[in-house]
């Protein structure tokens, strides 16, 4: 069945060349994202990578993968950004012939497109057609906005299975040794980590990590690995719900029952066993 104009509002968002100003805060959301860079001086942290952006960038970002961007507010920074949730597009994978346009979010999971030339006027005259439509306000544009949408995807897949993947570059040795400090918190997350081991094991002075991070992606090290650890949880609870707190909470890497609760209601905005009930509730109706 078709997704109705008025299903479609709920299951997808989007922003066109939006210039609000934010503070950088690592996040995630259930949904998936595509975000098109205009205009701008931006690190981007999407997971354990950085990502040094240029207009023209395009990225996937598949679920509960923790982003954020830290912006040169010396520059104006101007993106455009769809949230939809993947069962909008199961109607046009049923479709003869069709093509599985969420292929690439499924298997690169979160991933950079460099579009330049006439694949970036391409991209933004569709992104352009996108934002009319959703000015049309009525039932038709809303229809219409979904089509336009659908064949994003399907420009986005046609580049993903392009062999046009660039290295990955670092415009200073800093965003280098941030990456580095990344890569072993993914690895670790989990465990015991101060800044006597990551001067160890990175070959660094502590104080010279703590500020290039902050510097970098605009959170301390310490945010980082804790807004880590609470994601982690956060995925676990929806993958087994049964999960106790308290188990959830040593998986993750918390010693303290009282540590865990405090931050991931800091985070998320309610304590882990009100999160869990919920997803508990969800699942059962």
């Amino acid at each position: 069945m078709m997704t109705t104009a008025k299903d479609l509002r709920g299951m997808i968002s989007y922003g066109y060349r939006s210039s609000s100003r934010l503070e950088p805060k690592m996040h995630s959301h259930p949904f998936y994202e595509v975000y098109y860079f205009h205009e701008g001086k931006v690190n981007y942290l999407i997971g354990d990578k950085i990502y040094t952006l240029a207009p023209g960038d395009l990225i996937l970002m598949y679920g509960m993968t923790l982003h954020s961007a830290k912006v040169d507010l010396a520059h104006p920074y101007i993106r455009s950004i769809v949230h939809f949730e993947p069962s909008l597009v199961q109607p046009f994978l049923d479709l003869p012939g069709a093509l599985n346009v969420l292929q690439p979010f499924q298997e690169f999971k979160n991933h950079r497109l460099c579009l330049r030339g006439e694949h970036k006027e391409e991209v933004e005259r569709i992104l352009l057609r996108m934002h009319e439509l959703q000015q049309c306000q009525d039932a038709t544009g809303d229809c219409r906005l979904q089509l336009a949408f659908i064949d994003l995807l399907y420009f986005i897949h046609d580049r993903c299975m392009q062999p046009m993947h660039r290295p990955r570059d670092y415009s200073s040795d800093k965003e280098k040794h941030v990456q580095g400090i990344i890569s072993y918190i993914e690895q670790h997350y989990q465990e015991a980590i101060t800044m006597e081991l990551l001067e160890e094991k990175l070959h660094l002075t502590r104080s010279y990590l703590a500020k290039i991070f902050k510097e970098v992606t605009g959170v301390t090290i310490f945010e980082y690995i804790y807004q880590r650890r609470i994601n982690q949880a956060r995925v676990l609870f929806l993958l087994d719900s049964g999960l106790s707190v308290t188990e959830a909470g040593f998986q993750v890497g918390f010693k303290h029952l009282a540590h865990f609760s405090r931050l991931f209601k800091q985070q998320v905005g309610m304590t882990p066993e009100t999160y869990r009930r919920r997803i508990r509730e969800e699942t059962t109706l």
